[in-house]
């Protein structure tokens, strides 16, 4: 069996450009955040195409807010397709949270309500958010730290709900996941085995940090925590499928170096990952007897 494809890459920052270009040789993919460049001015735009030139370029947006009953924004959608034909991104990405309502932006990447309306509602948003920009997003779980109210099913039943209606593939984030996990009792391993392993395309890796109060908090400013590898190594063992993986730091920015050290380090926990996945296959005892 040939393994797959996997890819590892970082999140494109203004603080981290120079390392990461001057590191390109050790980076598969570069993401940007693309509503960065939605209003960006021709010299922004084309350094943004010259650096896709370089190197593989894939798009995550973060005002969308699809998971949702209320609409996607026509004028975000048709932006996010004017970049990703710039740049010739195939993949983009966004969240599923809602940012919107009532007229109102709140600012945030919220967990919506967990129940038929939003699968329906983000399902919707979906299907019109891959005919306007012309492929389909990858779909990001989202970190919370308050269980949203109204809601009837848990988390990866949601998103395996969204996922069957919209025919959407998903980015993983992992420690949104690890973060979740904690602050609300589950076992990680459980929601890996609940949600379609097969339509996982990428993965993100981050950092956070405990709050006063106990709870985690997801703010991407901090090295990756072992419990977050460890989940990686498990999505390596289930997932089929070649995988992109990327490293989001938001500030508090290390030196290049620490960034691509973590970024090595994903890359031979995913492998372990991997290894642990064709040995089962071998012995013919399939990926569920691996937990």
């Amino acid at each position: 069996m040939t393994p797959p494809a996997d890819r590892f890459g970082l999140g494109w920052r203004p603080e981290l450009a120079g390392g990461i270009l001057a590191n390109l040789d050790r980076l598969d993919v570069v993401e940007v955040i693309a509503d960065d460049y939605f209003e960006a001015g021709r010299a922004a735009l084309n350094a943004l195409s010259t650096l896709a030139r370089q190197v593989p370029v894939v798009l995550h947006g973060v005002l969308l807010g699809l998971a949702s009953t209320v609409p996607a924004d026509s004028t975000h959608l048709d932006l996010m397709a004017r970049l990703a034909d710039r740049v010739g991104a195939e993949i983009w990405s966004e969240h599923l949270a809602f940012v919107r309502g009532g007229g109102f932006e709140i600012g945030h990447l919220a967990a919506p309500p967990r129940n038929d309306a939003t699968i329906a509602g983000a399902a919707a948003n979906l299907r019109r958010a891959a005919a306007v920009v012309g492929r389909r997003p990858l779909i990001e779980n989202v970190a919370t730290l308050i269980d949203p109210p109204g809601s009837d099913c848990d988390e990866a039943e949601w998103i395996a709900g969204i996922v069957g209606d919209s025919d959407c593939d998903l980015l993983l984030d992992l420690h949104n996941l690890y973060a979740n996990a904690a602050n609300f009792g589950f076992d990680p391993l459980c929601f890996l085995d609940a949600i379609p392993a097969d339509r996982i395309a990428a993965v993100h890796l981050a950092g956070g940090r405990r709050l006063p109060a106990g709870r985690l908090l997801d703010d991407h400013l901090h090295e990756v925590p072992e419990p977050v590898y460890d989940l990686l190594a498990e999505v390596g063992v289930r997932s089929p499928r070649p995988l992109t993986v990327i490293l989001e730091r938001d500030g508090q920015y290390p030196p290049i170096a620490a960034l691509l050290g973590e970024l090595d380090r994903a890359r031979q926990v995913l492998a372990r990952g991997r290894r642990r996945r064709k040995s089962e296959l071998d012995s013919g005892l399939g990926t569920e007897a691996v937990a």
